[in-house]
């Protein structure tokens, strides 16, 4: 241990200060020119009327992939007009290849950026160079929006209001877009024309080519908005409150399988509420929801774990996750595995309106404030969820406040109160966040919570030190969580433990990489991991996981290699798909190869497969998924995940759970579409379907059709399952 905080030091001392290859963002912005029109368009996909004449063209894009700073292969031009009442752009994506070249692989609203050719605007309208806004729309107008804040929390679901249309030629692709003012934020200036942080860039999906407006490393995102350049000449109509109101109207039938007929009745339900999303200034807005309702939701995915820790299942109702990152204080993995695996997260919004196995709990009531400026945000979420036979009428409370400082610092707070009848869980945390150069940051938090019905309190913190550049990416994470921890509101993968989970990524395309013309990068990675129990110090988990190969083509294809030699000291047993493991001291090695090819073909095989020793036996598991996409029309996935347990525990088990999928994706065009998905587990035999209809017939207002039918085993091993045919129509009204 003392090595490896060693060896980490010096490394630290001798890049710190030196951002390699991570440039300063220029001092002279790159400037693009708005043109006002006094005319309304029609958004077409075409820019054939007589206005765009008179739009100047932006300035050359410059490559970000695969050659920082080089000229892109494929032009890109961008015009921009406006009127009273809308932001239009124009944007022109050259092609030698024409429709040959184009890349898309399905018709979903914010569609995996990795399988598309897209174009993506993103605005910074306070110009406070640390939140933007995101649009982004590939070659057949299917559309895709976030909120960023500080390139690092994102509002991946947030959806606004605006259109967008398409049209695709022997010379590239051309996308027109309308964005009413009043879905941009902006500030209310003495001045009526005003300037914004403006940023765009393309993939060329073919070649895997991002080129950009404004430069930017590549280890960021363009919505690093301290790189930016400007959009100037705008006029917009001075901000004021919006409103935007979507009601719904519900029928369903459910029947139930399994249960006491007296707590589930077989029934047929008509349901009313709805939604109010009012902007009170372009810093405040206030969400109401009433008889709060997510048929229209994706469905949870069966997982098999064959770890000790709890599955993290991602949010997926969109009242929640608006928003979101807002709330969302706390550490977890990266996607890319860097950070470390602790996971601490005070609030969970899935702990509102779910039980502990998904099943939906109504919510009466609830709403949400948050105002975001440039110096300080703020936030408040209260709910009311209803009760039924298993958990009494609960009221959640929710609250956070964060104050910037300094280029691109922050220190917040926040407090959760889950209130029942039989007491109360409070927990409050204070965090931060300070970025002390282009490559240098850290965050932190310190988190205590109680509950009043048993009288416990407990205690987490984290401090994760990251360095960034387009070579390394280095970082140390920190934290404690003792046994008491308890955010009833919130996320925490274990208790009573001190975590130190440091680790070195190098992303190597020096002269001596081979294969250049198919290779882009070699980057190999170590980063362990070292736990103790913190009630009493003793070591009880060490893992070493090395990546001698990872290998990125450019196509967007890869492959990898890892191993992990493992230390592990049961404190209790643990029953993994069935297979008993007793306490005690557990040695084993594990190796693990993932590969993909190029996601954006039409046929796309990503595998996940890891074997070795495994308590005191042999595992070998994999994950492999294929899929079929001919037409961005129709799309096809596969999924197989298999775990074969060879004498494992003290009982030598030896066993195969295997877990099958199957997902569709029919639409007509970006707005009508038909998804379903189908599971089997071997090992519950449980078997899980969904099929949803959907139709967007007016911009965010649905009609929706779905069909859920879900098993599971309860606590006395007692087969159930649900069945829902759910007919949906929501309006949305925006004054």
């Amino acid at each position: 241990m003392k090595k490896i905080t060693l060896l980490f030091l010096l490394i630290s001392l001798n890049i710190f200060g030196q951002d390699a290859n991570v440039f300063k963002p220029d001092s002279i912005k790159k400037v693009m020119e708005a043109v006002k029109i006094n005319t309304t368009l029609k958004v077409d996909g075409l820019l054939n009327e007589e206005e765009w004449k008179q739009a100047k063209e932006s300035p050359q894009f410059i490559q970000i992939e695969p050659f920082q700073g080089k000229k892109p292969n494929h032009d890109t031009h961008i015009k921009v007009l406006y009127n009273k009442q809308y932001l239009y752009f124009g944007i022109i994506s050259k092609d030698s290849l024409g429709k040959k070249a184009i890349r898309a692989t399905d018709f979903k609203r914010d569609f995996n950026n990795m399988q598309h050719d897209l174009v993506t605007l993103s605005f910074d309208g306070f110009n406070d160079q640390r939140n933007a806004m995101s649009i982004a729309t590939n070659p057949y107008g299917v559309q895709r929006d976030l909120l960023s804040f500080d390139d690092i929390f994102y509002d991946v679901d947030w959806d606004g209001l605006w259109r967008v249309r398409t049209s695709r030629t022997d010379s590239g692709w051309v996308a027109e877009i309308a964005i009413p003012w009043q879905t941009l934020r902006y500030p209310k200036t003495a001045d009526s024309t005003q300037s914004w942080g403006f940023n765009a860039y393309r993939n060329r999906r073919l070649s895997n080519e991002v080129s950009a407006f404004s430069a930017f490393p590549r280890t960021f995102t363009s919505m690093r908005m301290d790189y930016a350049g400007v959009l100037k000449n705008l006029q917009p109509p001075p901000p004021k409150p919006n409103i935007r109101f979507q009601p719904y109207f519900l029928s369903s039938y459910d029947s139930y399988n399994g249960y006491d007929a007296s707590i589930k009745p077989q029934e047929t339900n008509l349901k009313f509420g709805g939604e109010l999303k009012w902007a009170i200034s372009p810093n405040s807005i206030l969400d109401l929801t009433t008889n709060t309702d997510f048929a229209q939701a994706d469905a949870d995915r069966q997982v098999n774990n064959v770890t000790r820790f709890s599955v993290f299942f991602p949010e997926r109702r969109q009242f929640f996750l608006e928003n979101a990152s807002l709330f969302g204080v706390g550490v977890s993995r990266n996607p890319d595995e860097s950070g470390g695996n602790m996971h601490i997260q005070p609030f969970f919004s899935r702990r509102i309106g779910l039980d502990d196995t998904g099943n939906p709990i109504p919510i009466d009531v609830g709403g949400r404030y948050v105002y975001r400026s440039t110096k300080r945000n703020f936030g408040t979420i209260l709910m009311r969820q209803r009760g039924n036979e298993e958990t009494p009428a609960t009221n959640f409370f929710v609250t956070r406040f964060s104050e910037n400082f300094g280029k691109q610092n922050r220190i917040g707070g926040l407090l959760t109160v889950k209130n029942r009848p039989d007491g109360s869980n409070i927990v409050s945390s204070v965090d931060g966040f300070f970025r002390f150069s282009e490559s240098h940051s850290l965050s932190t938090m310190v988190s205590h919570s109680a509950s009043s019905s048993t009288g416990t309190q407990g205690l987490a913190a984290y401090a994760q030190y990251f360095f960034v550049t387009n070579q390394l990416k280095i970082w140390w994470t920190q934290s404690v969580v003792t046994k008491t921890y308890n955010p009833e509101l919130g996320f925490v993968s274990r208790t009573d433990v001190i975590a130190t989970t440091p680790g070195i990524f190098w992303f190597y395309r020096g002269k001596h990489l081979p294969f250049k013309k198919w290779l882009r990068a070699w980057e190999p990675s170590i980063f362990p991991e070292f736990y103790h129990q913190a009630s009493t110090g003793r070591l009880i988990e060490r893992t070493w996981t090395v990546y001698p190969i990872w290998l990125n083509l450019q196509s967007g294809a890869y492959f990898g290699y890892n191993i992990t030699p493992t230390y592990q000291y049961l404190t209790e047993d643990f029953e993994p798909l069935g297979v008993k493991i007793k306490t005690g001291e557990y040695n084993y090695v594990r190796h693990q190869i993932y590969a993909s090819t190029d996601p954006s073909r039409i046929l796309n095989l990503q595998v996940g497969y890891n074997w070795g020793s495994y308590f005191g036996g042999t595992l070998n598991s994999g994950n492999w998924t294929l899929q079929f996409a001919p037409i961005p029309h129709f799309s096809l996935t596969g999924r197989f995940n298999r775990n074969r347990f060879i004498e494992v525990g003290d009982d030598k088990t030896s066993l195969t759970v295997d877990l099958y999928s199957i997902e569709g994706r029919f639409a007509l065009n970006p707005r009508v579409q038909l998804i379903g998905f189908y599971q089997q587990n071997s090992g519950s035999k449980a078997k899980n379907y969904n099929i949803r209809l959907s139709y967007e017939y007016r911009p965010l207002s649905y009609i929706y059709l779905v069909l859920n039918h879900r098993e599971f085993e309860n606590s006395f091993s007692q087969k159930l399952s649900d069945n829902h045919v759910i007919a949906k129509i929501s309006y949305l009204k925006q004054f």
